[in-house]
């Protein structure tokens, strides 16, 4: 099999937020590959294209399905199981999902739908640019307080400031409801409440609870890979 992995909101580089499980699974022959998101302003648009949204990072994720004839187990955190609802919807080497710390979005819902009213504390929105990101100040405490000192400094050097338009674009499919899913629920996460992903976990066809952080497959990457090789 083969991974493709889908990074969360804010954030660039996804094969940096990957690579530490990404490592584990190439030394038991499993490769994978993180996609650019556009709307974290990691792709070129064509000439003329407006602002990046939803749409582009469904189309970008969907590509890196298509490209490959291999079964492929699809990983998604937080925000981008929003992206794959839509971009794993009908793909037949698609053989299971699996959403960390994420959301299992019905159709026609959207980011927004999920979580608390309003905006996060640890989040700055520039309406003015139509943009929001993670208050640097925020980050460690927040999201990566059970990685290693490294880690956490140099997470700040891969954050990114996104189009605020993925927040209430509705997705047009739920590959959810027809692939199996698995939802790794994230014990210790400060930045979607437990009590929250338990919430979000009852669409899945399991749930794991992993003792980890927001982002496990940096502080757990063990523990992600063999999550990923029993499946």
């Amino acid at each position: 099999m083969r991974v493709v992995f889908v990074h969360g909101a804010c954030v660039r580089d996804g094969a940096w937020w990957w690579r530490r499980t990404a490592e584990l699974l190439e030394q038991r022959g499993v490769l994978s590959l993180a996609p650019a998101l556009p709307s974290c302003g990691e792709a070129e648009l064509p000439a003329g294209a407006a602002g990046p949204g939803l749409s582009e990072d469904i189309a970008a994720v969907r590509q890196a399905l298509l490209d490959s004839d291999e079964p492929t187990v699809v990983v998604a955190h937080s925000y981008g199981g929003i992206i794959t609802a839509e971009a794993a919807a009908g793909v037949g080497t698609v053989r299971h999902l699996v959403m960390v710390s994420s959301y299992l979005p019905e159709v026609g819902q959207c980011l927004s739908d999920f979580g608390d009213a309003g905006p996060a504390p640890f989040l700055d929105v520039d309406p003015e640019s139509g943009t929001f990101g993670v208050r640097p100040e925020f980050l460690v405490d927040t999201f990566l307080q059970d990685c290693e000192t490294e880690v956490q400094v140099q997470a700040a050097d891969h954050l990114a400031r996104q189009s605020v338009q993925v927040t209430g674009q509705p997705v047009r499919a739920a590959a959810w409801q027809q692939v199996p899913s698995t939802y790794l629920l994230c014990a210790q996460d400060r930045g979607t409440p437990p009590r929250l992903q338990r919430e979000f976990a009852r669409r899945a066809g399991s749930v794991v609870e992993l003792d980890a952080g927001h982002h496990p497959f940096l502080s757990r990457p063990a523990a992600v890979r063999d999550l990923l090789l029993s499946l």
